[in-house]
């Protein structure tokens, strides 16, 4: 079974992916993971195509039911740590407004979840990545509330996380290919005042759902 959730940065999606795939005993996928690693060959190598680089890159994330368990492999190198510096975050958002960028590794990450029970959490899950998932979930939150919860996270100035959010959102929700949204079928969350606890448990109630259906 494949769990569908998206959503924009500061909704919670990360944190209620993990718990929910370590709850139900699923695999947990980061997917956008895959566009900091890009982000991070580009920061690396800033003359290069981000398309070529995405290309030749040899992306691998060992799958796992916690943050901890999951090890994100850029050519050999363990970059589970490195992919999560604010200027990666930054270039990511730039990255995966390409189109062929998202292709290769939409791809990438079709094959991943070929097999097996995932959780999958990013931006394009539900609507490019895989639309046939049994449960798709779009997890949103008050703007205000999503921008402390990123700076309490990173520790930074929340009005400026707010004005970076916003900027990101826009982004996000114009870009050309796999613009931000909710997926057909998809449940939309918001889980501004609600504990990761509840939310996880709202979800947990919809994949048992959809497996009573199955």
């Amino acid at each position: 079974m494949l769990v569908a959730l998206d959503g924009p940065a500061g909704a919670g999606k990360s944190t209620v992916a993990r718990e929910l795939a370590r709850e139900l005993g699923f695999a947990y996928l980061d997917s956008g993971a895959m566009y900091r690693c890009v982000a991070l060959l580009c920061l690396r190598s800033p003359a290069q195509d981000a398309a070529a680089l995405a290309r030749a890159a040899s992306i691998q994330i060992a799958p796992g039911t916690t943050v901890a368990d999951v090890r994100v492999s850029l050519d050999g190198e363990d970059v589970t740590q490195a992919i999560r510096a604010p200027e990666v975050s930054e270039a990511a958002s730039r990255v995966a407004a390409s189109g062929e960028v998202r292709e290769i590794l939409v791809g990438k990450q079709r094959e991943l979840l070929a097999s097996g029970d995932w959780v999958a959490e990013g931006r394009d899950i539900g609507t490019v990545v895989a639309p046939a998932a049994e449960v798709k979930v779009f997890l949103t939150a008050d703007p205000g509330e999503r921008a402390r919860r990123r700076a309490e996270q990173i520790g930074a100035d929340e009005s400026t996380v707010l004005a970076e959010q916003a900027m990101r959102d826009q982004r996000d929700a114009t870009r050309e290919h796999s613009p931000l949204r909710a997926a057909d079928g998809a449940v939309v969350l918001d889980s501004t005042g609600r504990s990761v606890e509840q939310v996880v448990a709202q979800i947990a109630q919809l994949v048992a759902r959809a497996g009573a259906r199955t």
